[in-house]
């Protein structure tokens, strides 16, 4: 391996060196047994993002409007307790946050059925520390559904 090519193999990521040398990764959730694209593929972060940021306004104008009129700076406590309440209420019933409904998400179970309360409660409690929803593995799964046994799918 020449300079350059060690250059290029560092700058384009260590993803990218394993696939020149062979490595085949496959699509995201293929270890799963789900499909490439359309229903029922693995959500992309885009609309993650999009579904939890619907959500979090949601919660922050019901925190302003209605619990926090007065003024007070606790709308952003408010907000967060609102968020955990609606995340374990929407998906142990629904399977969906408003956030996920409107850009066509849902949360299922790995083996594809309805997650169990306990598992939203953990995942919902993940969630609010913030820090394993950001830790992706290959499939783009954050860690707070890994722990719930939980996949976010598209509709």
């Amino acid at each position: 391996m020449d300079k350059r090519q060690a250059i290029g193999s560092w700058l384009s990521g260590p993803r990218a060196a394993a696939e020149d040398m062979g490595v085949d990764f496959g699509y995201r959730g293929e270890r799963l047994g789900l499909p490439e694209e359309g229903s029922g593929s693995i959500a992309p972060p885009g609309r993650r993002f999009a579904a939890i940021f619907i959500d979090w306004l949601l919660c922050l104008l019901i925190a302003y409007g209605l619990l926090a009129g007065d003024g007070s700076r606790d709308a952003g406590n408010w907000a967060l307790l609102l968020f955990g309440v609606m995340s374990f209420l929407t998906l142990g019933t629904l399977g969906c946050t408003p956030g996920k409904r409107i850009v066509g998400l849902r949360v299922v179970s790995v083996d594809g059925g309805r997650l169990s309360l306990p598992r939203v409660l953990l995942r919902t409690l993940l969630l609010l520390l913030v820090i394993p929803a950001l830790v992706w593995d290959r499939d783009t799964r954050g860690l707070h559904d890994r722990f719930a046994g939980a996949v976010q799918l598209r509709f």
